[in-house]
C-alpha cells in the first residue's frame, strides 16, 4: 500500500465466544493485508481483534478510556491513554479509515453514529446493519472484502 491504512474494529467489551471468534479472525485477516487495527483497547471484541492481528504479525492501536496506559487488555502494540471514558469512542473512529462493528451495545452504537456523522464508512456484522448507510457483512471475510473495496487493494 502506498500509505498506512487503519481499520477500527468495534464491539462489546464483554462478548460471547462467537463474536470473539469473528473479531479474532477479522483482526488476523486485516493484519495479513497490512492494515493497522484500531480499537478501544479493552476486552471482548477489542481484545479478540487485537489477538488476531498479533497472531498474524500485525499491529494494533488501543485508544483507552482511562488515564493509565497499563490499564488495557493485552495485546495492544500502542496504547493511548485518554482519560475520556466513553468519549474516547470519537477518537477511535476518527483514527480509522473504515470502521467494522461486530454486534455490541450502546457504546458500539455511539461509535457507529459518530463514524457516520463524520463521513466514515461503516461495515456491520450483526445488528447495526439495519442503520441507513451502514453496509452489512455476514462474516469476517466479507467484511474484509468490503474494507478492500472501500480502501482499494494493494497493487
Amino acid at each position: 500500500m502506498d500509505r498506512e491504512r487503519a481499520v477500527a474494529v468495534i464491539g462489546a467489551g464483554n462478548c460471547g465466544q462467537s463474536e470473539a471468534e469473528m473479531a479474532r479472525e477479522l483482526g488476523r485477516l486485516l493484519a495479513l493485508r497490512g492494515y493497522t487495527l484500531v480499537s478501544g483497547g479493552m476486552g471482548g471484541v477489542m481484545r479478540a481483534a487485537n489477538e488476531g492481528a498479533r497472531a498474524a504479525g500485525g499491529r494494533s492501536i488501543g485508544i483507552l478510556p482511562g488515564h493509565d496506559r497499563r490499564e488495557s487488555a493485552e495485546p495492544n502494540d500502542i496504547r493511548i491513554a485518554t482519560g475520556l471514558g466513553h468519549m474516547r469512542n470519537y477518537l477511535v473512529v476518527l483514527n480509522a479509515d473504515v470502521i467494522v462493528a461486530i454486534h455490541g451495545g450502546w457504546g458500539t452504537l455511539s461509535e457507529v453514529a459518530l463514524a457516520k456523522k463524520i463521513g466514515k464508512s461503516v461495515i456491520a456484522i450483526g445488528k447495526w446493519s439495519c442503520i441507513e448507510g451502514v453496509i452489512s457483512a455476514t462474516d469476517s471475510a466479507e467484511a474484509l472484502d468490503w474494507v478492500e473495496q472501500m480502501l482499494g487493494k494493494e497493487e
